[in-house]
């Protein structure tokens, strides 16, 4: 039996009904610890990071369940992106705050310090971390992950990854290594855009394989979840989705994220974000959207159509300003190349306008491109005839030996 429950999420303020599952299919990391009465966490003074994602199958933040918890001593937080409780905007800088409910520190791990430092781990055992992900490199919270083991293993500090979810399944793997030189926090490790594995799967990877700073390595627990298959997608497993970062409100936000966002630090089209379809939208002031979906769609790509659309968003660049292009409405994610969707549609913007110079109106965004892509590689490739023919080859280079890798590190089937 289902029950219909009104939920007020603060840190949006958005009211919303959902549909609560009583059992859903999937046991997380945290239900998983919580079940096992905390065992791992028992004796040990515990810093927690976290957002407001970290929560049980009934919504309960982690922050309240192990503040309450009498088997846990957590004495500290730190903050990603958003911060712990998702009260903050995208690239808002979050310094050191108490948090309100329960009085704790949050040190902040988006602003200054990007890694937990000695000082803010002097209190700390073991540092805990339960954040859902949505499967893409340049989302922020999979390198916040990995500084923070970078500084456990610098400071002899037990680190423990709750896992979650992939919400792109455990199968897509899209877009080439990052290379040497263009390391950030939107690709801070050598793996592809689209990577394939939960955040404790990552976890081991990278600890295994030696991916942190120096080629060290840190203790390193993932409390693996129950019942979760490689072949889910997020509505698959019955778990309530929290909103992950402001524009990415829903679980099928995450693969739109995919198809638009590297297009979007270009800042020459709109992806949506500043009205209510953020990340599902290709559009500029000068396009015909009629034309455009008319010819995107004789690609006759398998597993998304495309649909006109004219908005004005209500913030951001573009804010009341006519927009015009088309609306993205996946179908099937697995029949097609979600990071490579942007390119084609450069592809043929070039073809209708070819008098719009993308590369120079957007060069003081090239190197924030060059970072989300991995490499200057994909731009200069791209940028020379606009055929997203010229970078398949590229984009494709290293997915088959990561799936090799990663095989190593899966775990569930």
């Amino acid at each position: 039996m289902h029950k219909k429950i009104l939920f007020l999420f603060l840190f949006t303020g958005v009211i919303f009904i959902t549909d609560i599952k009583s059992q859903p299919k999937v046991k997380t990391g945290l239900e998983v610890l919580m079940s096992d009465n905390y065992k791992v966490l028992q004796g040990k003074r515990v810093g927690l990071i976290t957002n407001q994602t970290g929560v049980d199958s009934k919504l309960r933040s982690i922050i309240d369940i192990l503040y309450e918890a009498p088997e846990v001593n957590l004495v500290a937080m730190y903050g990603p992106e958003h911060g712990v409780r998702g009260d903050y905007s995208a690239g808002e800088h979050v310094g050191f705050y108490a948090d309100k409910k329960t009085g704790l520190p949050v040190y902040s791990l988006y602003g200054k310090t990007r890694k937990p430092t000695p000082e803010m781990l002097k209190d700390i055992d073991v540092l805990v971390y339960d954040i859902q992900d949505i499967g893409c490199r340049s989302y922020t919270f999979i390198s916040t992950m990995g500084y923070a083991m970078e500084a456990a293993a610098e400071n002899n500090i037990h680190f423990v990854v709750l896992d979650r979810p992939n919400p792109l399944g455990g199968k897509k793997i899209e877009g080439a290594i990052v290379e040497e030189g263009y390391f950030s926090i939107v690709s801070a490790f050598p793996i592809p855009y689209v990577y394939g594995l939960t955040c404790g799967e990552l976890a081991n990877l990278i600890n295994k394989e030696k991916l942190l700073a120096g080629k060290k390595s840190c203790k390193l627990t993932v409390v693996p979840m129950k019942a979760w298959k490689r072949k889910m997608k997020f509505e698959d497993t019955g778990l309530e989705w929290v909103l992950s970062s402001p524009h990415i409100p829903h679980a099928y936000s995450a693969p739109y994220y995919v198809a638009t966002g590297v297009m979007g630090e270009l800042g020459v089209f709109t992806e949506g974000v500043g009205y209510t379809l953020p990340f599902q939208i290709y559009a500029a002031e000068w396009i015909d959207p009629f034309k455009l979906a008319d010819v995107i769609n004789a690609l006759d790509l398998k597993g998304v159509i495309f649909r006109p659309v004219v908005f004005k968003p209500y913030y951001g660049k573009w804010a009341k300003k006519e927009m015009k292009g088309v609306q993205i409405h996946i179908i099937d994610a697995d029949k097609f190349n979600l990071m490579g969707l942007q390119f084609m549609f450069m592809d043929v913007h070039h073809t209708m306008y070819p008098d719009i110079d993308i590369y120079a109106l957007s060069k003081t965004r090239h190197n924030m491109f060059d970072k989300v892509t991995g490499s200057s590689k994909i731009r200069e490739a791209f940028f020379k005839n606009y055929k997203y023919s010229d970078i398949e080859p590229i984009m494709n280079k290293d997915v088959e030996n990561f799936r090799t890798l990663s095989k190593n590190y899966y775990l569930y089937k």
